[in-house]
């Protein structure tokens, strides 16, 4: 049987006069685009812009939420309640929604982006409410999360589709979650070692913790960032090493 994968990005966080990524030549290479909804990053018109780019590429349209934070790109935690929340997440479905619906796109799945995506990592209940809020907003979205961690579980225990999300660009800790990018060695800068592991985790299931422990990994979609030094060079490399070994990408 052919192995499959889809190839994400999170793309669309450029906003007024910054400009942030490649989107434009980043996205004809993946399945799969994640775009900032306004709160982290983001704008109407760079979100208009973005998705017409997926509309012609054909790839699968993915909301990005975040935490309302553009000055920290949504990547400081904030402490809100349940209704905060829920609220939030469905606002930028909302916008992201309407404007799709406008060009004549649909949407795919949903992302939750930085502080808020890895807030999921040990908060049950925020996996939660997050997953309750896509149901309630489209319960035919898939619902994209850490492989093997809460918001995936808490997707599938509310009935939704969920994609278990790896990353070649980030170690691990031993429990499966993400290095804080506070620590040394959190990024994986080196394309080859990085390609290495993603053809490791979708052929054994399997990747190396940052102790150099081997912990078991379900990779459903291989996530590259859009705004990373290496990313175009990265989803080259990644793209011909997947067809070498006869792995078909393919749209969540």
């Amino acid at each position: 049987m052919t192995l499959t994968i889809d190839l994400n990005a999170d793309l669309g966080e450029s906003f007024g006069n910054y400009t942030i990524g490649n989107d434009d030549k980043i996205i004809p290479l993946i399945s799969s685009a994640n775009v900032a909804c306004g709160f982290h990053a983001s704008d109407p018109k760079v979100m208009l812009e973005t998705v017409k780019l997926i509309k012609e590429s054909g790839a699968g349209l993915g909301a990005h939420p975040g935490f309302p934070d553009k000055e920290g790109f949504g990547r400081r935690y904030m402490d809100c309640t349940d209704e905060e929340i829920y609220s939030m997440v469905l606002y930028q479905l909302s916008a992201l929604d309407g404007i799709a619906r406008t060009v004549g796109v649909e949407m795919n799945h949903v992302k939750p982006h930085g502080a808020l995506y890895n807030a999921t990592f040990t908060d049950k209940n925020l996996a939660r409410v997050i997953a309750q809020a896509v149901k309630d907003f489209n319960p035919n979205l898939k619902l994209m999360g850490l492989s093997e961690n809460n918001l995936v579980k808490a997707g599938e225990e509310i009935g939704l589709q969920v994609v278990h999300e790896v990353f070649l660009d980030r170690a691990y800790e031993n429990d499966g979650t993400l290095v804080s990018r506070r620590k040394e060695g959190a990024m994986i800068t080196d394309s080859k070692l990085a390609v290495e592991r993603g053809i490791r985790m979708l052929t054994e299931g399997k990747v190396e913790a940052i102790d150099g422990t081997d912990i078991d990994i379900k990779a459903d979609s291989i996530c590259v960032h859009g705004d990373g030094e290496k990313a175009l060079q990265f989803l080259r490399e990644i793209k011909s090493a997947l067809e070498a070994k006869g792995i078909e990408i393919q749209t969540m």
